[in-house]
């Protein structure tokens, strides 16, 4: 009796661990897939293979905000860049240009 006590419970620990295994491979399968999404999404740059990854694992509000973010630091770079284009044109000893700006007043 003993024996079948013995064999009833290693039976039933041998399911419970063929089901664990089974939801395992599953959810390796799974994280295979959208890795496998994910890469065919990005078409060959890092940035662009981040951004697929992000999107995995971000939700849409932070990913839109991380987007503007990146557009500002990039629109940053152009202002520095046009700047240093300007002063790469201007002539050696030609005074820096200044902007000025009027502001008119009213009367009151």
């Amino acid at each position: 009796m003993a024996g079948t006590d013995r064999e009833a419970e290693l039976t039933a620990r041998l399911a419970a661990l063929e089901e664990r295994l089974a939801e395992v491979a599953a959810q390796a399968a799974a994280a295979e897939a959208r890795a496998r999404a994910a890469e065919s999404r990005a078409t060959g740059s890092p940035m662009e293979a981040l951004e697929a990854v992000m999107g995995m694992v971000l939700p849409a509000e932070v990913r839109g905000h991380l987007r503007a973010a990146r557009k500002e630091r990039l629109l940053a770079a152009r202002a520095m860049v046009d700047t240093l284009i300007e002063r790469t044109d201007r002539a050696p000893g030609e005074p820096k240009r200044r902007r000025h700006e009027s502001i008119p007043l009213e009367e009151a």
